[in-house]
């Protein structure tokens, strides 16, 4: 009989977002847990026979038990068994959120992995190996001792690990926790399940990343699915079906520009919208802006990034563009005294100075004195 599995990792409970304020980062935090009760209604309509969940459950160790509690209420949507690896943001420590969850109260159908020895799943057709981390980081192949595994005759064998398999490049950070790239091979495993890289990867032979299954950073795009594995009997192949459940697309997009009419560059910023793959309220944008504008640009560009900010959940803007006025622009400035001459060493400074912080404070007072007289002068039209 076909034994069923969902395989998934790094959910990342209680990520605090902290370079996304206000409403936006609350809603990716909330986000987060929701996409627990997902999983559990996946879990529920496919008729899995476990969830495996290859690591780092929760961000760290100091999440508030408000969000150990909601956890377990999200958890509570399928009857399990839910096996929780101890990953590298929580790793089980002597004193750690998996000694705080189990002083909570564990239902029987969540079992947290935390050491080294077979787990029975499916009336014990299957048996799960998991690979624990006990400490943030470890220069130790921790999945080693699946090679010498006992498990019954006739079970399927699959792995459960939190690292960087051999050959792979590491998260910033991260060139520790190492599993050998021909560890489901040595030990005959029908499939080992994989957590830490944030996308979904088959990176060797029955083994597999999957990926976190909510967006959570730029690096990668095929973030945002679980794995539905199907194993019929030991050695046969596994089928495998990505499941997306990703709600938020986090996207970059570059423009270079250069000094066009005011109209020309809202429409770019437009066009940027209407590109975007999903409801723009669903995306977070981190977008570089090369290239120079003249002062009335400037102005435009602004409005219309304000009004794309408001139409995204969240956007991040990497701004290198240089402020070049027109000689009509610096004309206007010039008043034959101290703010024309202002104007002109500003536009020197924002153009052409060695210091990148020095160029932008330039420029950033080079547009506000062309807003204030942008201002006087619709003062002086009202009046007339």
């Amino acid at each position: 009989m076909t034994v069923r599995i969902l395989h998934t990792a790094d959910w990342h409970l209680g990520c605090p977002f902290r370079q996304i304020p206000g409403d936006a980062g609350a809603l990716l935090r909330e986000r987060r847990l929701e996409m627990v009760g997902e999983i559990a209604g996946l879990a529920r309509a496919r008729r899995v026979d476990a969830v495996l969940v290859a690591g780092d459950v929760f961000d760290d160790q100091h999440v508030e038990d408000a969000v150990l509690r909601r956890t377990l209420d999200q958890l509570a949507r399928f009857a399990g068994p839910w096996i929780l690896l101890p990953g590298n943001h929580d790793a089980a420590l002597a004193e750690s959120v998996w000694t705080r969850l189990r002083r909570l109260g564990l239902p029987p159908g969540i079992v947290i992995a935390d050491r080294p020895e077979p787990i029975a799943i499916a009336a014990g057709r299957a048996q799960v190996l998991p690979a624990p981390l006990r400490h943030r980081r470890t220069p130790e192949d921790l999945t080693a001792w699946m090679d010498t595994a006992a498990t019954p005759a006739g079970a399927i064998r699959i792995g459960l690990a939190h690292g960087i398999l051999e050959g792979l490049h590491p998260e910033a950070g991260e060139a520790t926790n190492p599993i050998a790239r021909d560890r489901a091979l040595r030990a005959r495993l029908d499939h080992l399940a994989l957590g830490d890289r944030h996308g979904t990867l088959e990176a060797a032979a029955r083994t597999w990343y999957a990926g976190t299954p909510e967006p959570d950073g730029y690096r990668y795009r095929e973030a945002g699915q679980v794995l539905l594995v199907e194993l019929d009997e030991p050695g046969a192949p596994p089928r495998i079906e990505a499941v997306a459940i990703g709600r938020f697309h986090w996207l970059e997009r570059r423009l270079e520009l250069a000094p066009s009419a005011p109209e020309e560059l809202a429409l770019r910023i437009e066009a940027l919208r209407r590109e975007l793959p999903a409801a723009a309220e669903r995306c977070v944008l981190r977008l570089a802006l090369t290239g120079s504008v003249d002062l009335a640009g400037r102005r435009a560009l602004d409005s219309a990034l304000a009004g794309l900010a408001a139409a995204l959940r969240h956007l991040e803007t990497d701004d290198r563009l240089l402020l070049q006025p027109t000689a009509v622009e610096l004309d206007r400035l010039d008043d034959g005294g101290p703010i024309g001459v202002c104007a002109r060493a500003l536009a020197q400074r924002a153009a052409s100075s060695g210091n990148e912080e020095d160029r932008a404070v330039a420029a950033l007072a080079l547009r506000l004195l062309w807003q204030e007289l942008a201002g006087l002068d619709s003062g002086r039209e009202s009046v007339a």
